[in-house]
């Protein structure tokens, strides 16, 4: 990166976006080889989920239906059972299987990703022999803060339907019952893009420093101060991205809507790019990120210090220490 530290916290919206796309044209081998590694599995993972999701769920869908129509106690009727309850098994280990290996290709590819960034902030050499050697052995703490962060969502969302049965009982769709509705759906909208804000950033700190779980979620949430509407616009437009992308890929490839084999292959690849190349563009962003938010808070970070610790990931783990990465506050 180009900015000194100090520069990083004045950096807005699109500043940020300009940085990302930069710092991937400048370092744009060892990203494609990343990208075609790792984020293009992870991209396949997702979209072929949502085929092969579609074509098991529409046949429980049809067999239900059938054994409505058939009388109980019959041999036709057992078959039907018998059957849909295969499929539903099948169904939950497809999306055992599927969610195993996202979240390995996610927890790589934050690693790989944050890692070389780091490697570039500190102006040392990045090879992608070097980041492949050093991502598997952050995804462990990758994984206890997922699950710290999984927590916390489910948590939220218990409290949110007991709001949601309290309003029913309560009030219901009596006069200004809606109003109300609406503003609690609002409040659990931000609340829902606040933890994914925390949860993101988050991962960028359990790379890069020695916190991770709960602790990593604390930091996050104390660096994205002063910068809240900022992070949350961001990752309010990649989400509205990634959801964009998604449908397009659900409406005309998975639903076929009438179009030719061609036409829906076209549409696939191109989904498969767009996705890529939004996975790969979120993840410099949330990395450009935590560094304009340790700008903001004059949080220094030692770039011989963080090259050392770095290093240190090509044998033993060691992850950097809070000294080494907030060493000092500078004065501006």
């Amino acid at each position: 990166m180009e900015r000194e530290q100090e520069e990083m916290q004045f950096l807005g919206l699109f500043s940020i976006y300009k940085e990302s796309y930069n710092i991937i044209i400048s370092w744009r081998k060892i990203f494609s080889q990343i990208t075609l590694t790792l984020i293009l599995p992870l991209t396949f993972i997702f979209l072929i989920h949502i085929e092969l999701s579609n074509i098991l769920f529409t046949k429980i869908l049809i067999n239900t239906q059938e054994i409505i129509d058939t009388p109980q106690n019959t041999p036709q009727y057992q078959k039907l059972s018998d059957m849909i309850s295969s499929e539903w098994a099948i169904f939950f280990l497809f999306k055992l299987v599927y969610f195993t290996f996202l979240l390995i290709f996610s927890f790589l590819s934050t690693s790989a990703v944050v890692y070389t960034i780091a490697s570039i902030y500190t102006a040392r050499e990045v090879t992608f022999n070097r980041v492949m050697t050093v991502v598997p052995k952050v995804w462990k703490k990758l994984m206890v803060t997922f699950l710290c962060t999984f927590l916390a969502f489910f948590v939220y969302n218990i409290m949110a339907i007991v709001v949601l049965i309290i309003w029913a009982i309560s009030i219901g769709t009596q006069s200004g019952g809606v109003a109300i509705l609406v503003i609690l759906g609002t409040l659990y909208f931000l609340g829902t893009l606040y933890l994914t804000v925390i949860w993101q950033l988050a991962s960028v700190v359990t790379v890069l420093e020695d916190s991770y779980g709960v602790k990593a979620m604390m930091k996050s949430n104390e660096l994205i101060k002063g910068k809240m509407g900022l992070s949350i616009l961001i990752f309010l437009k990649l989400n509205v991205s990634f959801f964009g992308i998604q449908y397009l890929f659900s409406k005309v490839v998975v639903q076929n809507m009438g179009l030719s084999l061609v036409n829906r292959t076209g549409y696939g690849i191109l989904c498969f790019l767009l996705l890529s190349h939004l996975f790969l563009f979120g993840l410099v962003i949330q990395t450009v990120l935590y560094f304009v938010c340790k700008s903001y808070h004059h949080q220094s970070i030692d770039k011989s210090a963080l090259s050392d610790h770095l290093e240190v990931y090509q044998g033993v783990y060691e992850p950097l220490k809070s000294k080494d990465v907030q060493l000092e506050h500078y004065d501006v």
